[in-house]
């Protein structure tokens, strides 16, 4: 070991394969930095400070590791991994086209940081199929999402989704 390593993602929200990596990268590292990424380019159901604090208490709820800090970033990851003194990657793996574009990722990132190496983990069994995408679509449909997320995550999905509804239904009677 010897290493610091960083787990990068937007979290949006965290889901139990999420932390299955997490879990499963301490194994690797001595210590690791969650990266919640602020990507202008999305539109996240949750705020920032929504998605850290979910994060920082599913950490709590299913103990990890004191090894474990959660910390927003803006920008390139491998210039936030050098800043965090990382020289290693964590990225979940669910399927060939996740591997196949995380691959592309980890050979761009390799061109723009030598000294930083990506590692891979495949996700375990039933988590294959779980992502925050998928996770928000059940839930907009009022399906059960509970095998997937914490379950205070998954009343925060809830929550959100039933005030976006509300938000959405007041602004279509309002714009006839």
């Amino acid at each position: 070991m010897g290493f610091n390593a960083i787990y990068a993602g937007s979290f949006d929200p965290i889901t139990l394969g999420h932390l299955d990596i997490i879990k499963r990268s301490l194994y690797l590292c001595d210590h690791l930095t969650i990266g919640v990424g602020i990507n202008s380019g999305k539109n996240p159901l949750f705020s920032l400070e929504e998605r850290i604090a979910m994060i920082n208490s599913s950490l709590y709820l299913h103990p990890i590791s004191s090894h474990v800090h959660v910390e927003p970033f803006d920008g390139l990851l491998v210039d936030f991994a050098k800043k965090k003194g990382a020289s290693v990657l964590i990225r979940g793996v669910r399927s060939n086209s996740d591997f196949e574009y995380e691959n592309t990722i980890a050979t761009i990132n390799k061109d723009l940081a030598r000294s930083i190496e990506t590692i891979f983990l495949t996700a375990s069994g039933p988590l294959t199929m779980v992502s925050s995408s998928v996770v928000k679509e059940i839930a907009r449909f009022d399906g059960h999402i509970y095998n997937y997320v914490p379950t205070h995550v998954g009343d925060a999905v809830y929550k959100k989704i039933k005030q976006n509804k509300a938000i959405e239904s007041i602004l279509t009677k309002e714009s006839t």
